[in-house]
């Protein structure tokens, strides 16, 4: 029924009399069906790589970039295989940060035998290219970088390993090969990229040098110190002779440069110490054996007499066999400050403040017993090394398995030996204060996930930063 006074009016009439209405209520109403169509669903976003827009699939996968280092060290072959997105933040592999695998022995191990050496390597290809995505395999560099157990061999019988496992990995695997991905790292480079991971994991690049932390890196060949330095102290360093590593290297990092000072120790490492510390014993007995032992110790394909002495180990006599060992005495230093045999120290200052040790460092602690091994870092002092020393340079060789249960047993008769070069090392040789605190790390937090405290990762950064 039509009330009175009312008339029809015609629906274009309607529309322009309430057009103001309409415009008011549409406007908001098309707004939230845009977004509802253009907002990612749940599956759509993307852990680690700060990924919020919407992508396909193969767009998503393309925005990541993985890479495959394998760290041929004189005591073992490890592969870490890392992903990174677009903004270089480290993205999970699974459930873990890196895909870490090791065995042992080295590439060393076979320096009679290339091929072999190329072929020790094929369980750790075999896992690395199963962690990378079929398709992302062409684009993925691998690299091997061997370290001071193939700088022992010399020249000639390293790069015929060198040539025995590029020969191998182009044949067996899909991974993208680089022209020089397959080298003997110099110590410069080894050093760098150590101070890169820890430094990168922390959260430090980017920051002035004075936040930065040092490294020290005990391996089994070698020992690095880096540490960056300041501008100014970074024109003072010294020259060195040709064929040498320089002293200070130049790295542009999340948009700062960085001056490092770092110097790699060629028969220093942990194993390599021994040798030198056995041939540097005046008798025929050495004061840094368990008693107990008359063997025979081989390193780099050279046997030398390991004869405790009829007393047995002697922390007093042995640390002086290290210190003619390290050569702290020697009258060759001619630069400002230096750290044993001649080398100049970098100058100190605030990048070496707080100094991160690793590798051989960590291990022969928790061994002896004094840090956790199952804590990724532990804060010390190198005192705590002698005081370690002390115990183990008293204990004869029957007893040793026992105290020492998680030492290889090709290793015991050296514990004195090892734990008393690592406090002389530190002390005297890089002119630590036995009471400092210094943080021995095995592995590093990075958000919610421990990533190990190794070079590797720091060569993986450069890898995926190349151009194509």
């Amino acid at each position: 029924m039509k009330r009175p006074g009312m008339r029809n009016e015609p629906l274009s009439d309607k529309v322009h009399k309430y057009r103001g209405v309409l415009l008011v209520i549409s406007i908001p109403m098309l707004l939230i069906a845009f977004v509802l169509l253009v907002m990612p669903s749940r599956e759509d976003y993307e852990y680690g790589g700060g990924v919020s827009r919407k992508m396909s699939p193969n767009l998503v996968r393309d925005s990541r970039s993985y890479a495959v280092i394998f760290d041929a060290g004189s005591s073992g072959s490890r592969v870490h295989v890392f992903c990174f997105d677009r903004n270089l933040d480290l993205v999970p592999i699974g459930k873990e940060l890196e895909l870490f695998v090791q065995l042992k022995p080295g590439l060393s191990a076979y320096a009679n035998n290339p091929q072999e050496a190329a072929k020790s390597l094929a369980s750790l290809l075999d896992k690395a290219e199963s962690s990378v995505p079929k398709e992302l395999r062409p684009k993925t560099p691998v690299r091997v970088g061997a370290t001071a157990g193939l700088r022992a061999l010399g020249m000639e019988a390293s790069d015929r390993i060198l040539q025995a496992v590029r020969d191998f990995l182009r044949a067996k695997s899909t991974l993208k090969s680089e022209a020089n991905g397959v080298t003997v790292l110099d110590g410069s480079q080894e050093g760098s990229y150590q101070w890169v991971t820890i430094n990168y994991l922390l959260g430090n690049l980017g920051k002035k040098y004075s936040n930065t932390v040092g490294v020290v890196d005990l391996g089994g060949g070698s020992v690095q110190m880096a540490y960056a330095i300041s501008e100014m102290d970074a024109a003072k360093a010294p020259r060195i002779s040709d064929g040498e590593d320089t002293y200070v290297k130049e790295m542009f990092l999340m948009g700062t440069k960085y001056y490092l000072y770092v110097h790699s120790y060629l028969h220093y490492g942990l194993l390599a110490a021994r040798a030198e510390i056995l041939d540097a014993s005046e008798e025929s007995s050495n004061p840094c054996i368990l008693g107990g032992y008359d063997g025979v110790y081989n390193y780099g394909g050279k046997d030398h007499k390991a004869s405790a002495s009829p007393s047995g180990s002697n922390l007093d006599e042995c640390r002086r066999v290290a210190l003619n060992a390290l050569k702290v005495n020697e009258s060759t230093c001619t630069n400002m400050k230096c750290t044993f045999g001649g080398v100049w120290n970098g100058g100190g200052g605030d990048g070496q403040k707080n100094m991160f040790v690793a590798s051989f460092f960590f291990d022969r602690a928790a061994q002896a017993g004094f840090v956790d091994s199952t804590l990724p870092v532990v804060k010390v002092r190198p005192v705590d090394f002698e005081h370690a020393a002390k115990r183990a340079c008293g204990t004869k060789l029957e007893n040793a398995k026992s105290i020492y249960h998680s030492l290889d047993e090709n290793d015991l008769p050296y514990i004195c030996m090892d734990l008393v070069y690592q406090y002389t090392l530190l002390v005297e040789g890089f002119a630590m204060d036995p009471l400092q605190d210094m943080m021995l790390v095995k592995k590093v937090q990075y958000r919610d996930s421990l990533v190990e405290a190794a070079w590797p990762l720091g060569s993986a950064i450069e890898a995926v930063s190349s151009p194509a």
